[in-house]
């Protein structure tokens, strides 16, 4: 079962691939809001892919995931999936390491996604080798022109 929090809310009471970390088994999600029906379960399990289950943020505008690790890990990669079947817009999404408890966070991806007819799926996995990682955060503003939209993520993967 995965332990998440909702900020702002009280805590919240698949088979994974061999090479991926299992996210419920060794971390707690913290996440700014999901919506209903489309809970930050979904990027752990094994639906991903275009059409696969999704998180998606409840309300609209700049979303924060955090995976606070109950032990340090050694992390080689992060990836992600993320789908937008009906809208126009560039996606900004930053992954930030923290090695402190999540006291402090350096900044180590920053992506920006084009999505638009006919570019409605990306999948992307970057090699960020780290030691003794305690937390790692991924902001989401959904739309760079800062139009209403929601954050959605498909996958997320540490191995």
């Amino acid at each position: 079962m995965l332990r998440k929090v909702i900020l702002g809310d009280r805590p919240a009471a698949g088979a994974p691939r061999a090479d991926v970390k299992d996210i419920p088994a060794l971390a707690t999600v913290l996440v700014t809001s999901e919506a209903p029906g489309h809970p930050v379960d979904h990027l752990f399990d094994t639906s991903g892919g275009p059409g696969g289950t999704r998180w998606i943020a409840e309300a609209d505008g700049e979303q924060t995931l955090v995976l606070a690790f109950d032990a340090p890990q050694s992390i080689r990669a992060i990836g992600i999936e993320a789908e937008e079947p009906s809208a126009t817009r560039t996606n900004v999404l930053t992954i930030s390491l923290s090695e402190d408890g999540g006291r402090t966070y350096q900044e180590r991806i920053r992506q920006e996604f084009n999505f638009s007819r006919g570019t409605t799926f990306e999948r992307e996995e970057w090699s960020v080798p780290a030691e003794r990682i305690t937390h790692v955060r991924v902001g989401i503003q959904p739309d760079k022109g800062h139009a209403p939209h929601r954050a959605t993520l498909t996958s997320l993967t540490v191995r």
